[in-house]
């Protein structure tokens, strides 16, 4: 027995329930049936039809009505379809539309006698929503301007095309797998779709002159995707991905729904193992990997218009959260049909990209009435915000989380305004993590908080760091239940510091990479964030504590304790707290003695709980000092 047919026997004793579920019925009779159960209405709608079997086709039940996800393949969509999207939402979901982190549509407010026409309508001009729901292979993402762009190496909409072929709308593949899978195609050398982010990923690589990709595994909520250390060239990649779904198909996990992604199957086995029984089921070697090539943040970040390759113009839309209206995608396609070649491409950022517009067209195009009701939307606070649907539309949201986004955004760009900037800020409204907060520079992840007052309040959890560009790397928490109300405190000072301190079209990623985390621990910025908040926006001091562009302090918390307490003791008093310092000692034999509520008698503005805080932060004796910051921040919260 080997080691995967060991893991799966050990997680084999109990099946989970939606496995029994599933046991019950063949999905496609469910869906031949389909103009059967919308006629019959709620009255004869099956419970295990609602809970699973219609989720298989997109179609997910929402106590009165219904949310139809659609797929849209690689993001990529004509004027025809998109025109029928439009036509749908506006006859049938109330003109409501979300553009989605896997590049695809949303309808939302479906009444149960109209989901089968919705469906037949969509499939009349190309659109299947097959496999968009639970455990299937869901929408391939790839590069928004896939084959167009002047980094793009592969054009990766053919391989999708094949890799779909697999599994697309083939019933021995609808509900086959243990859980979803999520899949990512980039033959770009800028990282604009999350690569690392999929359960599979196939990323740009280069072996011995050979263009192709190097394969990636297992990426969740939380966790980026491992080096398979696996090169496959176009030809190869069909094959590959075969055999990985045959694989987790019979191997994966089937008892804890939790736990039974394809990471979880990597974690217990190894990817070296995985990899093995993959090749033994495509009966190929594939070679080891090449050099990934990626290494850039997405080409058109940063700018609403990007030259492509042919001389033609794209230009991103920035709508934000996603939230979109039929009526909006359809005046969207005809332009598309105006003033470029009528195609439309929805990026992973939820946002809409027009293609090939000439450059004699971009000032026409610009001047028309839709782009201009977004362009408003065109500061670095929006453009590349990301948001999941909460708790208005969906079940499992904390927080409503789209709204809060947008009145972020609207803060910041009030508060902080800065040109030609780039900063990644992602929400998502439970720890499910839809909203990819993980990844951004500046992600929330909703809950529920508790204000000054302690009343129960819509809160988020707070993460600084996440990276995109040549690696894939989880932010880390700054932050734990912060009134949303708060965090928007915290962040503003953090955009501040970038504002002030960023060179010269320098991207937030590569700001916190050079300033913070190269100089400061984590606990350190929280206090940053957390004593600016308390001095400017609790208590109007308007004493705006800075970070220093290059510390002494080396990353250790002791040394950034005592040295910000000697910033802030001399900010707060305007007097020195020692004559002179050695590192961690007053260079003194008798040095400086204070007490307590010092700071508070000679400056009556300052609280005595702040001022406790410096007194721990500065002790003359090193054993009586604070000595990790999160003591102080229980401290600060009690001003």
């Amino acid at each position: 027995m080997n080691a995967l047919e060991k893991a799966y026997a050990n997680r084999s004793k109990k099946i989970n329930k939606v496995e029994n579920l599933k046991a019950l019925k063949d999905p496609m009779k469910v869906y031949e049936h389909l103009e059967e159960i919308s006629a019959g209405g709620y009255e004869t709608l099956s419970k295990e039809d609602a809970s699973y079997f219609l989720k298989c086709f997109g179609l997910f039940d929402k106590g009165e009505d219904f949310m139809l996800r659609v797929r849209i393949p690689g993001g990529q969509m004509s004027a025809a379809q998109a025109r029928r999207i439009g036509e749908l939402a506006r006859e049938y979901g109330k003109d409501y539309i979300d553009l989605t982190t896997r590049m695809q549509v949303e309808l939302r407010y479906l009444q149960i006698g109209d989901i089968a026409k919705v469906i037949h309508a969509l499939r009349e001009v190309g659109i299947s929503t097959f496999q968009t729901g639970v455990d299937n292979p869901r929408n391939i993402v790839t590069d928004p301007l896939d084959g167009l762009a002047h980094d793009n190496i592969l054009p990766a909409m053919p391989l999708i095309e094949r890799l779909q072929e697999v599994f697309l709308e083939k019933p021995e593949w609808i509900s086959a797998l243990p859980r979803k899978f999520n899949t990512g195609v980039l033959g770009s050398l800028s990282n604009s779709c999350n690569i690392f982010g999929h359960d599979c990923c196939f990323v740009l690589a280069q072996r011995e002159g050979i263009w192709g990709y190097n394969v990636y595994l297992g990426a969740r909520v939380g966790v980026q995707a491992r080096d398979a250390d696996c090169f496959v060239t176009e030809e190869e990649a069909p094959r590959f991905y075969r055999a990985l779904l045959e694989t987790f198909k019979r191997y994966g996990y089937r008892d804890n729904r939790n736990k039974n992604r394809l990471h979880f199957l990597l974690s217990d086995v190894g990817v070296s193992a995985f990899v093995d029984a993959v090749k033994a089921e495509a009966n190929e070697t594939f070679a080891p990997a090449g050099v990934t090539m990626v290494q850039s943040i997405p080409v058109a970040m940063g700018s609403d218009r990007i030259l492509l390759r042919d001389g033609t113009f794209a230009y991103k839309m920035i709508v934000p959260s996603g939230i979109f209206s039929g009526s909006d995608i359809i005046e969207a396609a005809v332009l598309a049909e105006k003033h470029g070649s009528g195609a439309l491409r929805i990026g992973y950022d939820q946002n809409l990209h027009f293609v090939d517009i000439p450059s004699g067209s971009m000032a026409a195009f610009e001047a028309e009435a839709l782009v201009s009701k977004y362009a408003r939307y065109h500061n670095p606070y929006f453009a590349d915000m990301i948001a999941c649907a909460g708790t208005q539309t969906c079940s499992y949201g904390v927080i409503p989380n789209k709204p809060d986004a947008i009145e972020m955004a609207d803060f910041l760009n009030r508060e902080v305004p800065i040109e030609r900037a780039v900063v990644r800020m992602n929400w998502s409204a439970c720890p499910k993590g839809c909203g990819i907060h993980g990844i951004a520079d500046i992600g929330f992840e909703g809950c529920k908080a508790k204000d000054s007052e302690g009343n129960r309040v819509d809160g988020v959890h707070l993460y600084l760091g996440g990276k995109i560009t040549r690696e894939g790397r989880e932010a880390r928490t700054l932050h734990k239940t912060l009134p949303i109300t708060e965090a928007k405190y915290h962040v503003k000072h953090l955009l501040r510091l970038y504002r002030d301190h960023r060179r010269p079209r320098e991207s937030f990623e590569d700001f916190e990479e050079r300033f913070l985390s190269s100089h400061y621990s984590y606990q350190a910025v929280a206090f940053f964030t957390k004593i600016n908040y308390i001095l400017n926006d609790r208590l109007d001091l308007e004493s705006y504590f800075d970070l220093e562009e290059a510390p002494k302090s080396g990353r250790r918390e002791d040394y950034e304790i005592f040295t910000f307490g000697l910033r802030l003791y001399r900010q707060l008093t305007g007097e020195k707290r020692f004559e002179a310092v050695d590192g961690l000692k007053p260079t003194l034999a008798r040095p400086r003695s204070i007490k307590r509520d010092t700071v508070s008698r000679l400056n009556p503005k300052v609280p005595p709980k702040l001022s406790e805080v410096l007194y721990l932060m500065t002790h003359e004796k090193q054993t009586e000092r604070a000595q990790v910051f999160s003591e102080l921040l229980v401290m600060l919260k009690e001003i």
